[in-house]
């Protein structure tokens, strides 16, 4: 039962409750859940496949819901392409999409680099009240300065 994994998921827990952080907390803590009551051979493998596409939904729906409810409208979308801070957000937004791509390109062809991505995420999340985006965008970020340094190389 007191396994290496499990070690290392109650040091993030206790990382998560030193930093007051819910999500940490939450998250290791279904992790722990899962793995004492025995689901975590079938469930881990089905989470890691599929889970990045499950939070990409999940932030999808959140982001839409103010165009589901009316709050925001073709109105607000043309008024708000009148800013030039809007068309900084589309570039950002635009910008983000293209940089995650590369991030699946290089956790499919180095799955081990998950391991520091992970590590730098639960860091910034624990120590400096960062927020855990995911792997994705922090593969594509690594994946763009692993080709400048390549570059210089």
């Amino acid at each position: 039962m007191f396994s290496q994994p499990m070690f290392f998921l109650l040091l993030l827990l206790g990382i998560g409750f030193l930093a007051k952080n819910q999500s940490l907390i939450i998250a290791v803590g279904f992790l722990v859940i899962v793995k004492l009551i025995g689901l975590d051979d079938k469930f881990f493998g089905t989470v890691q496949a599929k889970g990045i596409n499950w939070g990409v939904t999940v932030i999808t729906i959140a982001v839409l819901v103010p165009i589901a409810t009316g709050e925001i409208g073709f109105k607000e979308l043309i008024e708000a392409l009148k800013s030039p801070y809007a068309w900084i957000a589309l570039g950002a937004g635009m910008a983000v999409a293209l940089i995650a791509k590369n991030g699946l390109t290089l956790l499919a062809n180095d799955p081990h680099i998950t391991a520091a991505l992970v590590l730098g995420t639960v860091l910034a999340v624990a120590l400096f009240k960062g927020v855990a985006v995911g792997p994705l965008i922090g593969a594509g970020i690594a994946y763009m300065a692993m080709k400048v340094f390549e570059i210089f190389q």
